[in-house]
């Protein structure tokens, strides 16, 4: 590795790297990329914010971050019309500006992904790979999975080539990402792509807890990136927040977006309820919690004031830029 490579910051809060060993050959480069690829649809929720302050995390490591907004890959998951997404890319970029990632290199789908050597490969892929692997690398992100189109099918072959065009040396995305990054591997050296070292991070649990999924059509299960304080505050106080911490909203905030951006958390009660306590890491608080000397009503407010203060500069950067969250469209989610 080169000297001065943090690992352990580039691997904090990752559930999975493929391989490590290739990651290490990676890190030992002067230059190395990743990049992280978005499908635009919905406001910007802290469920993204898990996956852009672990590129920030990445940044600070020395990597070069590339952005990827898919809008070709949105159009084909039939997350909503073309002029729509070409709004919704504008908003998403200055969100992404506003949580930090102003140096990051931001780029579209279409930018590239009509040009004749990346469909050359697509329709190469689209010759290697069978019709059931290409659909299983989906489950977890195609809408309507069981309706299946054939968008739906081109789009991980497509996902895999952007890696070959964008010439990146690590694919990061949450595990959700997992399937298709493994179809990748398997299928790049067929292209003449060296294998990418796919890195993985959790999922962020639903605020109404790990039966119900994040989605825009439904608010109370996500906060946006630019969501007011009140909204925020008032999200948090009926969070699900079960004695249990597997599949604990509030606690993964604190691992995964918190401590990461703030270092400290602090809980303010009188001094008949403990008084104040200052959290210098996640495992603290976990301990605490587990111990019962940190109630969920207080675990709520430091949470909730604490994430207000971590997205006002978000909040202050979109507005500045004048760019605001189009009106959702009927099929978009």
């Amino acid at each position: 590795m080169t000297a001065g490579v943090d690992k352990e910051l580039v691997l904090r809060n990752t559930v999975e790297v493929v391989t490590e060993e290739e990651l290490d050959d990676v890190l030992k480069k002067s230059n190395p990329s990743v990049y992280c690829g978005y499908e635009t649809s919905g406001p910007v929720h802290i469920g993204h914010m898990v996956t852009a302050t672990k590129l920030l995390d990445l940044q600070e490591a020395g990597f070069k971050v590339r952005v990827l907004f898919a809008d070709v890959h949105t159009l084909l998951n039939r997350k909503g019309g073309e002029d729509w997404i070409n709004d919704m890319l504008l908003y998403w970029t200055e969100c992404f500006k506003g949580l930090g990632l102003k140096k990051a290199e931001y780029v579209r789908g279409s930018e590239f992904q009509f040009e004749k050597d990346y469909m050359t490969d697509v329709l190469e892929l689209a010759l290697k790979a069978t019709m059931n692997r290409a659909l299983r690398s989906m489950q977890e992100v195609a809408r309507d999975i069981d309706n299946a189109r054939v968008s739906q099918v081109i789009y991980p072959l497509m996902q895999a080539v952007d890696i070959k065009a964008l010439k990146v040396d690590v694919a990061y995305g949450g595990i959700e990402q997992r399937k298709i990054h493994m179809l990748a591997r398997e299928t790049l050296p067929m292209i003449d792509c060296k294998k990418p070292v796919c890195l993985h991070t959790p999922l962020l649990c639903s605020l109404q807890g790990p039966d119900s999924k994040m989605s825009s059509s439904k608010p109370e299960t996500i906060i946006a990136v630019d969501e007011e304080g009140k909204s925020i505050k008032k999200k948090i106080q009926s969070a699900y927040c079960p004695p249990e911490t597997e599949g604990n909203p509030v606690l993964d905030i604190c691992r995964l977006l918190l401590f990461p951006r703030k270092g400290s958390l602090k809980v303010r009660r009188p001094e008949k309820y403990g008084g104040d306590v200052e959290y210098g890491s996640y495992s603290e608080v976990e301990a605490d919690y587990r111990g019962n000397k940190l109630h969920p009503a207080d675990l709520k407010s430091m949470v909730a004031s604490a994430l207000d203060e971590v997205l006002e500069p978000v909040r202050e950067h979109v507005r500045e830029s004048g760019v605001y969250l189009p009106a959702q469209e009927e099929n978009s989610a």
